[in-house]
């Protein structure tokens, strides 16, 4: 069985809903299956420590995790148009692997959440690529042969599968978020799965 890590961070709950999506998809690829994870929030005071396991939802991530998938999809919520610090606080951990070129070769994809329409989310969606690429990992995005990507008015684009929430995390996600999220995951898991041969 393949296993492909979905890492991801929420704040209010989308994020999270978009990783189960995500994880769907994954695990409707023959021979692969999703392992879903979280990182936990950066503190500003210096003496506060997480528990050492969540208190609901996904177990923390720990480096072996990353080594151990054959692939990767990393979620974040939106923050003036990049990631999420809790995440690229991990990331910036991750020297180790880099090292060792553990994730090279790696297939990889994002997806995001958005305060509003226009919040950054393609910014965010690269800035997640960013450490990704320098682990040597291949990118894998949302084509436009699914008539969704065309069709969607809220999220939705090319560099990986996003949606807009609103301000307090009102909105839904709508039928093409939730299809271009499954639909991510499915090609990740895909090549994935085609790369480990």
């Amino acid at each position: 069985m393949h296993e492909v890590l979905v890492l991801y961070y929420t704040q209010n709950g989308a994020v999270n809903s978009m990783a189960r999506l995500v994880a769907r998809g994954i695990d409707e690829v023959a021979g692969c299956a999703a392992r879903i994870r979280t990182v936990p929030k950066v503190s500003t005071v210096c003496e506060a420590v997480a528990p050492m396991v969540p208190e609901n939802g996904a177990p923390y991530v720990e480096l072996r995790d990353l080594e151990e998938c054959v692939g990767l999809a990393l979620g974040s919520p939106t923050r003036f148009g990049s990631m999420a610090a809790p995440l690229k606080y991990f990331l910036d951990g991750t020297s180790s692997l880099w090292l060792a070129g553990a994730l090279a070769g790696k297939p990889a994809a994002v997806f995001t959440s958005t305060g509003t329409l226009h919040g950054g989310q393609e910014t965010t969606l690269v800035s997640m690529m960013l450490p990704l690429l320098h682990h040597g990992m291949l990118i894998v995005g949302l084509p436009y042969t699914l008539p969704e990507l065309s069709s969607t008015t809220s999220g939705g684009t090319p560099y990986g599968a996003s949606h807009w929430a609103g301000l307090t995390g009102e909105r839904s996600l709508t039928d093409e978020e939730k299809k271009l999220c499954v639909a991510l995951g499915r090609r990740l898991a895909d090549t994935a799965a085609k790369l480990a041969r």
